[in-house]
């Protein structure tokens, strides 16, 4: 059954560690997922950007996907269905569907409209036991189209959607989606700790969780960094494996490949990558 990511995050926060977010594309990609979290019995988070939800043919099918697996793959952990960085029309889509939790990503909107939109949907999301997460200062890099620079939020902005009642807050620190360039500046913690002193016991969320340096995530955890979301790593390894046993040759004699085959390597190798990322965060027992 799916949960509301609420209890896992305020358990992380007062627990000085991260809940991991990891994108997922498709049926393998969810299964690698679980299974690895049932594994070390971590809670976690199923993130679904809007073009995901769409490859997949609608949110509906996701939701009946994931509740399915939940079900055959006997998983025990806490797990929440996310929306991430959702448009106001994608987090109405959600709600509707099933999700157990929304990302209203507005930070590309003037605070006063943010504030008003985010308002709104917090009404709705906690209506329906669902949990909601904000964004104030954009995400760098291109997630589903949608640009950013890596700019710095404002602990006041931040404090303002803090208040409407928002389950966690994704504020950019100077992060990004992708990989990073060799020129990155790094994180500004000193922004991080002043949104943190302006938003109390509020689980703030790191995006671009990819490239990261390791001391850097341990960092941005001991000061309020409570889910960390994690994609890029997953395409590329993915991509690295699946990519390798195509070039080894190993087709069924002339036939073709057998997809669930060729599939295999990507699946094993996202499933290293979610392993290490949960020991990372230090989620690996918290269920």
């Amino acid at each position: 059954m799916l949960v509301s990511a609420k209890e896992m995050l305020q358990k992380a926060k007062a627990g000085h560690y991260a809940v991991g977010h990891f994108n997922i594309n498709n049926l393998e990609w969810t299964k690698a997922v679980l299974l690895t979290a049932e594994e070390l019995k971590s809670p976690v988070i199923l993130g679904v950007s809007e073009g995901a939800g769409k490859y997949m043919t609608g949110f509906k099918t996701v939701v009946g996907m994931v509740n399915a697996m939940l079900e055959e793959l006997n998983i025990t952990v806490p797990v929440a269905l996310h929306l991430d960085h959702g448009s106001y029309d994608g987090c109405m889509k959600c709600i509707e569907a099933g999700f157990s939790s929304i990302m209203f990503d507005g930070s590309h909107y003037p605070i006063e409209e943010n504030v008003e939109k985010t308002k709104e949907l917090v009404k709705l999301a906690h209506d329906k036991g669902m949990s909601i997460e904000a964004e104030v200062g954009a995400i760098g890099g291109e997630e589903d189209g949608v640009v950013g620079t890596g700019e710095c939020a404002d602990p006041n902005e931040c404090k303002a959607i803090a208040d409407l009642g928002v389950d966690m807050l994704a504020a950019g620190i100077g992060n990004i989606h992708g990989k990073y360039p060799e020129n990155w500046a790094g994180l500004s913690f000193e922004t991080l700790d002043a949104i943190q002193q302006q938003t109390g016991d509020m689980p703030l969320v790191l995006h671009g969780g990819t490239g990261i340096p390791e001391d850097m995530i341990k960092k941005a955890i001991s000061l309020g960094v409570a889910k960390i979301n994690v994609n890029t790593e997953c395409q590329l390894s993915f991509a690295a494996a699946t990519r390798e046993y195509i070039e080894a040759g190993k087709d069924q004699q002339g036939k073709g490949f057998d997809p669930r085959k060729l599939l295999a390597p990507g699946t094993e190798a996202i499933k290293a990558t979610v392993k290490e990322k949960m020991e990372l965060f230090g989620s690996v027992g918290k269920a």
